[in-house]
């Protein structure tokens, strides 16, 4: 317990606790954020991070440096062993490279724009179900107390007004 507090005391910061957001969420008791309580209205899903998506992303963006290494090893190769021969070939292989390393920093720059888009969705849907239980408070306080009758017994007294 102690080394919890001492772990909220050095990171003070709001950035501090959300990168450690997932290692304290396994750690407390029941997997829920605040010691095994659910914020009202908040799911325990809603509150974890997008970490898959952030490894795709790296992923991605290090398949596409990898492309590029390899293309700076096939136009020095090229070069060494054919010459200025080889620019023709090498022109179609650079373009082709170039393009598919592209496509993989785009996939990459795509997996985080996704995590950004799940984290407006997260917010909305906290906010829409504060806004939801304000509301219900506010029109449950309005009404009185008083029992209302069934809707059964409104008909059976509506029939017994009409027949007699």
């Amino acid at each position: 317990m102690t080394e919890q507090t001492e772990r909220h005391d050095t990171h003070s910061s709001s950035a501090g606790r959300a990168a450690d957001g997932a290692e304290d969420h396994a750690r407390r008791p029941g997997g829920a954020p605040n010691g095994g309580e659910t914020i009202a209205g908040v799911r325990a899903s809603d509150i974890e991070p997008y970490i898959g998506l952030r490894y795709l992303s790296k992923l991605f963006r290090l398949m596409a440096l990898i492309l590029l290494l390899v293309l700076v090893a096939e136009i020095v190769a090229g070069f060494l062993r054919q010459g200025t021969a080889a620019i023709a070939t090498l022109l179609g292989e650079v373009s082709r490279l170039v393009v598919l390393a592209g496509l993989l920093w785009g996939a990459g720059d795509l997996a985080i724009l996704l995590i950004d888009v799940g984290h407006d969705v997260r917010a909305a849907r906290i906010l829409l179900s504060r806004q939801l239980a304000h509301h219900l408070g506010d029109h449950h306080a309005a009404q009185p107390a008083a029992p209302r009758a069934s809707a059964s017994s409104d008909r059976e007294s509506a029939a017994a007004r009409d027949s007699g």
